[in-house]
């Protein structure tokens, strides 16, 4: 069960003025379930994005690059889920192509106009035909009134084994006009992004200039998709794209440190931070969600050095499953995570509000009942401290149940 996540309701979400949804069921993995989702935008659209950095990057994802590279004017997305397309070689690369090509024509576009996205299971061929059958009905869909049921339809629709959809909005002030922004995201499982199976796409009718899209996921990402951790591994599929239609009325932003750019990310920045912790809450088994959270280092990347060697251990994760304050083990994550001059007599380590170590040893005051005690809440804290600087940084996770190996090992069937 995923840890307080609820299924997102359709009147909470909020359509996007210049960008129409439509899902259908396509039956490419299962029968009678949505699986395929176009995201159509109007003229005058611009897109960012942040795709894996994993070499096997699935074929989507290179003919995203490719598209977004050649400088057109992205005016749809379409995304399949059953399937990833990855380990698919030049065939995967043709499925993928097609797919823009066959939406494309049906839109009276380029098809590199077109970004396509997968999720699903690797090394096993896109059925195409399926996914190209059942476009229609998903531009059919498309054609009605927007809504926020359109944005809930999607978020179901690009779920793998995901147990909730996870969808958001918000409305906000931007330059004296109403902007508002809803956003989807997928993922339970083989989730460490590092912009790097996730997906997650957010549309805002606010103006902003085309050259700072990528800066603009860029920065999303980094204060949410990359800092979250289910089991360390990088998708061949992770993608991260960001619409802005520019039917707001805003005086267009064309800095992100200028007062409007900063409003703009102080708004959109916790929507895709709900969305990243929505997916580390329906992390595969997870019974907890934890905050890892290291400060007094030297750098921003060596308290991420740090934080994501707790948060990827398999020890320190099935000892919060268990509630066992075997805390020695978040100690050793520390030491090994490769800051090659830590000074260990001047670490600190709390859990929630209890302080564990000090000067790199037991605290005098510190009882195994009162770290139980916190092991055993749903939400957890770890804070870390180095001695070394003034740098902190965030990784959010959860605990590794027996439940994850059985889904992993259950997936294909």
């Amino acid at each position: 069960m995923p840890v307080q996540l609820n299924t997102p309701l359709a009147e909470e979400l909020l359509p996007v003025a210049g960008v129409r949804i439509g899902v259908a069921q396509a039956g490419i993995r299962k029968p009678k379930r949505k699986d395929l989702t176009v995201f159509l935008l109007d003229e005058g659209s611009v897109v960012g994005a942040v795709f894996t950095q994993n070499r096997f990057a699935a074929a989507p994802v290179q003919v995203c690059r490719e598209h977004l590279g050649a400088g057109s004017a992205i005016r749809a997305l379409v995304i399949n889920t059953g399937n990833a397309n990855a380990g698919t070689g030049a065939p995967g690369l043709a499925s993928a192509r097609q797919t823009c090509t066959v939406l494309a024509r049906a839109l009276g576009l380029r098809h590199e106009q077109v970004l396509p996205f997968s999720t699903g299971v690797i090394l096993e061929p896109l059925p195409l035909e399926r996914l190209l059958a059942g476009l229609p009905a998903a531009l059919a869909d498309a054609a009605a009134v927007p809504s926020g049921a359109h944005w809930l339809s999607a978020a179901q629709g690009i779920m793998t084994t995901d147990t909730v959809p996870k969808a958001a909005s918000l409305r906000f002030e931007l330059g004296g006009r109403s902007v508002c922004a809803s956003g989807i995201a997928k993922g339970a499982g083989m989730i460490r992004p590092n912009m790097a199976t996730m997906l997650g796409f957010v549309a805002t009718d606010a103006c902003v200039a085309p050259t700072l899209m990528d800066a603009l996921a860029r920065r999303l990402a980094d204060a949410s998709f990359n800092r979250i951790s289910i089991d360390g591994d990088t998708s061949t599929n992770d993608s991260l794209v960001v619409v802005a239609t520019g039917q707001a009325g805003n005086a267009c932003v064309s800095d992100l440190d200028s007062a409007d750019g900063l409003a703009l990310l102080a708004a959109l920045t916790p929507l895709a931070r709900q969305l990243a912790h929505a997916i580390v809450r329906d992390g595969e088994g997870a019974t907890k969600f934890i905050t890892v959270q290291v400060e007094g280092g030297q750098c921003e990347a060596e308290c991420l050095q740090v934080a994501y060697a707790v948060a990827h251990s398999p020890l320190v994760k099935t000892a919060f499953f268990a509630s066992d304050p075997n805390l020695g083990r978040i100690l050793a994550a520390v030491g090994y995570a490769g800051v090659a001059d830590l000074d260990a007599s001047r670490v600190e380590l709390h859990l929630g509000d209890v302080h564990v170590v000090t000067q790199g040893g037991r605290h005098p005051a510190y009882r195994e009942e009162d770290g139980q005690r916190v092991m055993k809440e749903a939400e957890i804290v770890v804070r870390i401290g180095l001695g070394r600087g003034q740098a902190s940084q965030t990784v959010w996770t959860c605990d590794l149940s027996h439940d994850y190996v059985s889904i992993n090992a259950d997936y294909r069937s």
